[in-house]
């Protein structure tokens, strides 16, 4: 068992799990979408928020997996 993030975990999981190439991408970002952490925003002068992940968070959970 490797010593990976819960996020890099999931994501890892969801990549497995998927028997096509397409399939296979969207169930990993699906994945890290849900378990990297996020931050409510306001646009619009507050009419309307969504969330955001840092890059950051995206590109070091790729290196995580990609050192494997």
């Amino acid at each position: 068992m490797s010593d990976l993030s819960p996020a890099a975990q999931a994501v890892l999981d969801a990549f497995r799990s998927s028997h096509t190439g397409q399939g296979c991408l969207a169930a990993a970002l699906r994945a890290a979408a849900t378990h990297l952490r996020s931050e409510e925003f306001e646009t619009c002068g507050g009419s309307s928020y969504g969330l955001m992940i840092e890059v950051d968070d995206l590109i070091s959970l790729a290196e995580e997996l990609q050192a494997l």
